[in-house]
Order: C-alpha cells, then sequence, then structure tokens
C-alpha cells in the first residue's frame, strides 16, 4: 500500500463535492468510485435508482455464489453542500489531511477499498464473497437507500456487514449506535388582548415552555436516553397580543427499541396536563427514522477477530464503544444483519471545516479489515447464527 498514492485519491474524491443535495456532483463521485471498484476481480457493478431522489447507489458483487459472504457498506454523500465554502483539501503536515468527507467518509470507502484489493492476494479469496454497497444520503437519513438495506438484511445472506465510519479519534470501534427520532411538540392556545381585563387568552408559549422544561429532564429519569430542544417558535411581532400557537423541534436518541414506547408515552404523559386545562392543545408528532444500533454475540465475535489481527499486525490495541451518532448501521441492525462499525481511518471534527484524518491510519485500517476478511475467508472466525 503506497501512502501517497492513497493520499492523492483521497484529494481527488474529497475535491468533488458531493454534499447529499448537489446531485451533479453525487453523480461525479459516484463515477469516481465506479471507476476504482470496478478493478476488482470479476467485480459487477450496479448503478441503482433511488426511490424519491435524482441519487443512485453503487452495488458491486464479488463471487457471489461463494460460501462465505459479507457486505461493505459506506456512504459517499457529505454534509458540505455546493454553497459551502469548505471545498477543497489542505495538507496540514505529511500525517494531516483536512478536507471535506476525508474522515467522515470517502476516507472510509478508500480504506475498504484498499482492504478488498489487498485481501484478493490471498490464497484463500476464492472462498469469500462480498457485497458493497455505496449510498448517497446518509447523511439526510437514508430515506431513499434504506430500501436496499433492508433487503440486505431480510436476504439472511450475509455473516456480518462492515460499516466503514470513521473510527473514533483513539483508534476505537463502533459496537452500538443509539436510535434518531425527529419530533414536534405543537401547543395552540387562545388569542385575545394581552390587557384583557377577563384573562380571555391561553399563552401558548407559556404553555409549551413549561412541557419542554419537564421534557429536559427526561434524560435524568431514562438512562439510555438523549433528548435535545432545537428551534423554537411562536407568537407574532405584536406583543400586546397573547399568542395562540408555539411549538418546538425535539431530537430523541435512545439505546435500546425497548426504550422507544416508554420515552414517547412519558411526553405525552408530561404534555397531559396542558392538555387538561381550558382552551390548551399540546401535540406530539414525528417517529424514529433510525432504530437503534444493538450489540450481540456476533459483533463480539468480530471485535475479538479485528482485534487479534490488529495484534499479528502489530497495530495499537483498541475496544469498540456505544455512541450516540446514528449511521446505516442502525438500519442494518433493525433488518437483522449484525454489523461492527467504525472501521475507518482515524480522524475527528466531523461535519466542520475543520474535518481532519490522520493519514498513516488509511493504510492501518485497510490492512487491519484485509486481514480480518482473510481469516473469515479462510473459515478461521466462528459467528454465532442470527
Amino acid at each position: 500500500m503506497n501512502s501517497s498514492t492513497l493520499r492523492d485519491l483521497l484529494i481527488a474524491w474529497a475535491n468533488i463535492n458531493s454534499g447529499s443535495e448537489n446531485f451533479a456532483g453525487l453523480d461525479r463521485m459516484r463515477a469516481a468510485l465506479a471507476v476504482e471498484f470496478a478493478t476488482l476481480p470479476g467485480a459487477h457493478l450496479e448503478h441503482l435508482q433511488l426511490e424519491g431522489t435524482p441519487a443512485q447507489a453503487l452495488r458491486i458483487r464479488v463471487r457471489p455464489t461463494a460460501a462465505r459472504q459479507v457486505l461493505l457498506s459506506g456512504h459517499y454523500d457529505t454534509v458540505f453542500g455546493a454553497d459551502s465554502e469548505f471545498q477543497t483539501c489542505t495538507l496540514l503536515d505529511e500525517r494531516t489531511l483536512r478536507g471535506p468527507g476525508v474522515s467522515d467518509m470517502k476516507g472510509g470507502i478508500l480504506v475498504m477499498l484498499t482492504a478488498l484489493r489487498e485481501m484478493e492476494k490471498s490464497p484463500h479469496a476464492a472462498s469469500l464473497g462480498y457485497e458493497v454497497l455505496l449510498t448517497p444520503d446518509e447523511e439526510i437519513g437514508s430515506f431513499g437507500s434504506g430500501a436496499l438495506f433492508a433487503a440486505a438484511g431480510t436476504s439472511k445472506k450475509f455473516s456480518l456487514a462492515l460499516i466503514f465510519e470513521p473510527a473514533r479519534p483513539n483508534g476505537d470501534l463502533v459496537h452500538s449506535r443509539k436510535g434518531t427520532g425527529n419530533f414536534v411538540a405543537t401547543c395552540h392556545g387562545r388569542a385575545a388582548h394581552a390587557a384583557s381585563p377577563t384573562r380571555a387568552g391561553r399563552n401558548a408559549i407559556a404553555a409549551l415552555a413549561e412541557f419542554l422544561v419537564a421534557a429536559h429532564r427526561v434524560p435524568d429519569e431514562m438512562p439510555g436516553v438523549l433528548l435535545n430542544i432545537g428551534n423554537i417558535r411562536g407568537g407574532g411581532p405584536a406583543t400586546n397580543v397573547v399568542p395562540d400557537f408555539a411549538e418546538a423541534k425535539l431530537d430523541l436518541r435512545i439505546t435500546r427499541s425497548a426504550d422507544r414506547e416508554p420515552l414517547l408515552a412519558r411526553l405525552h404523559e408530561l404534555a397531559g396536563p396542558i392538555n387538561a386545562r381550558d382552551g390548551f392543545r399540546l401535540e406530539i408528532t414525528g417517529a424514529f427514522n433510525r432504530p437503534p444500533k444493538e450489540s450481540g454475540p456476533v459483533e463480539a465475535a468480530a471485535l475479538a477477530a479485528y482485534q487479534a489481527s490488529a495484534s499479528e499486525l502489530g497495530l495499537a490495541p483498541f475496544t469498540s464503544v456505544h455512541t450516540g451518532g446514528a449511521s446505516d448501521g442502525n438500519n442494518l441492525s433493525a433488518s437483522g444483519l449484525p454489523n461492527l462499525d467504525g472501521l475507518g481511518p482515524i480522524g475527528d471534527r466531523l461535519h466542520s471545516a475543520e474535518e481532519f484524518v490522520h493519514l498513516p491510519s488509511l493504510a492501518e485500517r485497510a490492512q487491519l479489515t484485509a486481514r480480518f476478511l482473510e481469516k473469515v475467508a479462510a473459515g478461521a472466525v466462528a459467528f454465532p447464527p442470527h
């Protein structure tokens, strides 16, 4: 693995703007990826139109009839739109590259590609088949590509999925992630003159604020739950009118699928006293767009094999962690396909104009995954049934 070759290819990829809504840029990025993945022996490439968007996913299949099968997943969209000021890479020093998507996750796709190229040199390669799924909408919820993940999981074809989101800054992998949901709390009151002697108004902002203060405390009551109060709006320009409308956007995150219903029940319970008052109606709407990615015996077996591979290669030891951010690993977990996540390069400052990647980790993490895949191909990794 030539480090300068990896660096230069990553720079070329990251300098293509592929923000989730930049469809022309996504097309260019997909075409660039297709050129590189087509070099895998016997690769069959498909460009898959996604429902509800002009964007397409790229699927690469190699040896689909082999007895052992794994899925490798990554996304080639970024959070940096066509109008972002962060468009190109900067080499901060010989070991550090700053640029849009260099860690999240064009660097991860490069690790994946390089690992597969290395694995193909193994005498056991013919025993392993794999499918690569590269999607263009992860950063906006994977709504278009969700059906692809559901199909991959329900096919029962794969022993495991590998997700190439960036590793943690200390090198740790990810075994589980919180599920995410977007909700809106809307309060309706009654408009009136602020100086009405009969106090006829019902202040929707004040009632919503009462609910939000209580909702903000819910994570203290329910371990593993996160709740963030985002944008709040209500009322109008005139301060002498009692506002009859207010709403707040809520970001909800849960560690276990079993947390979902108790969390929603608690929020509706907190809304109850407000709804019991004359002239008020407080509604909670929304949905969980990604269920939690939970960890089980298959992930534990994969982690142990990755750790053994790192030891054999003389790489720094690591473990795996739970994290609050979601990925397509959540969708695969929900479809019944266990997966190990955070297999990409080491970097930090994701989703900011300071995003960077530790360049030596590109080759190191590619070597690590290649060694792991060689073990799987040789039948040296036993995955529990799922």
